[in-house]
């Protein structure tokens, strides 16, 4: 077996670099054991220099590897897991002193038509999602008097290796600034800092001077494309931010020689006798992001596409932008407090206190949250006086492996500042995304994927146990099968979702009065099963169905019924996915919009006031697709729970698979907690 050696520490904390490369790993410190068959290192460091003297001497292959272009949502220098590495076999990107693999294929025969359409494709994903190599900065508009042009000027970090590999010292980063003055007397000069001098870890080259000259320096962390949208000019010396102004279509000026300059799309004020072959912008991002980087999801440890690592970070920035500002967290367990913060970005972002009257300094527009069920009258109307935006959370559609009872963390949940999705009294964002939603091509493409997926996988919200065959449950197949889930009676799902019908003994008996000759499944709530909530039917319930099952993989069930009867529960959408009818006695979230046989609606079974309001708020006919793009792809926030770091939905369904065999439901802990649970702490 082939092992791959380095000499920088640095790499062994880089959790998936076995899963870049594709070989197990080994620090080396001076000779390389037998089995080491190739030598790596990190860019143009000095343990780099180190690997490469033992590759030489051991007369072993060596490859420089380095961070891609388009590397993660947050900086590495605080942690970030990179989703992109290059490896290079001849040199490195950035050192235009000698060749690289990236400069051969830069000046390769000109690409295909196919290779042409995929990077023109590519360079339209960035640009509509506006991605660069680091994403967490704030992307909102400059605050900059419209009546003036502006120039941007890049600095780098001080002695970064990109410098002196680019033709580059501090020289040429007093001419670029002293050019782009003289070169645009009537512009507005924006001199840009790195994000690792503003993060406090590093120096850079043009503050001091920049102050001197009168220019107006960035320090605030903002993203490049927020400042593309106001410049009409970019100066470079090296930096990777002057392809991202290249994509972004702006002129720019190079002082330096970056793997982008010398093809005849950058004004240069250097040169390379390597290069003066004229590329394209898409030429050169082919050869780049398509065939130079390696990608990876770093949380399935899965090697995928540039257009998957687009998604999943795109994903990411949509919700650290979404949860920006302080947040006030109220009257969450100890158990919850651990795991909020990384759904909301960080520990940074949120506070907590037991009781909304023990918070302290809530400023003007704080965004207060509370466990959805515990969003007193009392809590709205301090919320609505004080100004504080007011949200609820929940327990998200893809849950977990195992039970929020058994107190497994969820790798989902919503936060909704309308109201909450099971509430049909009033509004909720997701109700808002369903009535009024822009639903794309490519979502809905990514909505069709998603539920392939999740029937394939049979994967839910909980994703217990998985059933027997289905011969031994003994269904009738000459019958219409119809299953009824159970649902937890105190549950505020039922309170707010089911105004007539309020437990599963009247929906048994309802279910059985309309369909005298059905075959009726009736499968309790897992909880309730557990012995952690209430909802246990009374005795001589057993006349109201055919069959109990009580264990067992609830897609497993669906793809053995004819319908699902049901007051609000999830079960009625996750039945819907899987092409089984759906009856509703109930208003669950997903009823109201064409696409289930709701009673409540159709036999006016409401107030003509309440079934006026909801028919106002719900007058849209959705597609399948729709409502599921709007329910597990843009409404729930997804979380790693190894990394605390945000994912998406098809993430989470391949961590969820992953998971599902590996439970604790065996281990004596756990059997003691259950059984003093169901003992004393059931609800």
């Amino acid at each position: 077996m082939s092992v791959i050696g380095y000499c920088s520490l640095g790499l062994s904390r880089l959790r998936n670099l076995e899963h870049f490369l594709g070989a197990p790993c080994q620090y080396v410190l001076s000779k390389p054991g037998k089995s080491v068959t190739h030598m790596v290192g990190w860019g143009l460091k000095a343990t780099a220099d180190k690997a490469q003297r033992i590759a030489v001497r051991s007369n072993l292959p060596y490859s420089c590897i380095e961070d891609g272009f388009l590397r993660s949502l947050g900086l590495g220098v605080e942690g970030a897991e990179p989703h992109s590495l290059i490896v290079d076999q001849t040199g490195i990107y950035y050192d235009a002193s000698r060749p690289s693999d990236l400069e051969s294929l830069i000046g390769e025969s000109a690409c295909s038509a196919e290779e042409i359409e995929r990077a023109e494709a590519g360079l339209r994903l960035l640009r509509s999602y506006r991605l660069c190599k680091y994403n967490s900065a704030d992307d909102t508009p400059l605050e900059l008097p419209d009546s003036r042009a502006y120039v941007l000027v890049v600095d780098q970090t001080y002695g970064d290796k990109s410098v002196s590999g680019g033709l580059a010292s501090t020289k040429h980063f007093q001419q670029m600034l002293e050019s782009a003055i003289r070169e645009n007397p009537r512009a507005e000069i924006l001199v840009k800092i790195h994000p690792d001098v503003i993060a406090g870890k590093k120096r850079g080259y043009l503050e001091e001077l920049a102050e001197e000259k009168g220019c107006k320096i960035l320090t605030q962390d903002i993203s490049p494309w927020a400042i593309f949208d106001r410049v009409e000019k970019v100066y470079v010396v090296s930096s990777q931010l002057g392809f991202d102004a290249l994509i972004a279509g702006k002129e720019v000026h190079c002082f330096g020689m970056p793997f982008y300059a010398g093809w005849g799309l950058t004004k240069d004020r250097q040169s390379s006798e390597r290069r003066g072959i004229k590329r394209t912008l898409a030429e050169i991002f082919d050869a780049a992001y398509l065939r130079y980087c390696r990608y990876i999801n770093p949380y399935t440890r899965q090697k995928c596409e540039f257009e998957d690592t687009v998604g999943l970070i795109a994903e990411q920035k949509r919700q650290w932008n979404r949860f920006r500002g302080q947040w006030q967290g109220i009257g969450f367990s100890a158990w919850k407090r651990r795991f909020i913060p990384d759904f909301l970005g960080n520990k940074d972002r949120v506070k907590f206190s037991k009781r909304y009257s023990e918070a302290r300094n809530l400023d003007i527009g704080t965004n207060i949250l509370v466990w959805a069920s515990r969003a007193s009258s009392e809590l709205k109307e301090e919320c609505k006086r004080s100004n504080l935006n007011l949200w609820r959370v929940e327990d998200g559609f893809l849950r977990s492996v195992g039970l929020g009872a058994d107190l497994i963390s969820p790798k989902s949940l919503v936060f909704d500042s309308r109201g909450i999705y099971f509430d049909a009294e009033q509004p909720s964002d997701l109700e808002a995304l369903l009535n009024f939603g822009v639903f794309p091509e490519s979502l809905l493409n990514r909505a069709r994927k998603l539920q392939k997926s999740l029937i394939r996988k049979r994967l839910t919200k909980y994703n217990l146990s998985v059933c027997k065959p289905i011969s031994s449950l003994g269904i009738s197949s000459d019958k219409k099968v119809i299953l009824i889930p159970g649902q937890v009676e105190s549950d505020a799902s039922i309170a707010y979702g089911s105004p007539k019908l309020k437990s599963n003994f009247s929906l048994l008996e309802r279910v059985r009065r309309d369909n005298p000759g059905a075959y009726i499944v009736y499968k309790p709530h897992p909880d309730v099963v557990a012995g952690a909530r209430l909802g246990a039917l009374p005795a001589g319930a057993e006349s109201l169905f055919d069959l109990i099952v009580e264990q067992g993989d609830f897609p497993f069930l669906l793809e053995n019924v004819d319908e699902v009867h049901t007051l609000s529960s999830l079960s009625g959408f996750e039945a819907l996915m899987r092409g089984v009818r759906v009856v509703t006695y109930g208003l669950p979230f997903y009823a109201g919009w064409g696409l289930t046989n709701d009673k409540l609606i159709e036999n006016r079974e409401m107030s003509k006031k309440d079934l006026f309001e909801l028919k106002s708020r719900r007058q849209r006919h959705l597609s399948l697709d729709q409502l599921i793009a709007a329910t597990l792809l843009l409404y729930p926030v997804y979380v790693d729970r190894n990394t605390g770091e945000y994912i998406d939905a098809e993430t989470t369904v391949e961590l969820l698979e992953s998971e599902r065999n590996l439970s604790v439901r065996n281990n004596i802990f756990f059997k003691f907690f259950c059984w003093y649970r169901s003992k004393f702490l059931r609800y």
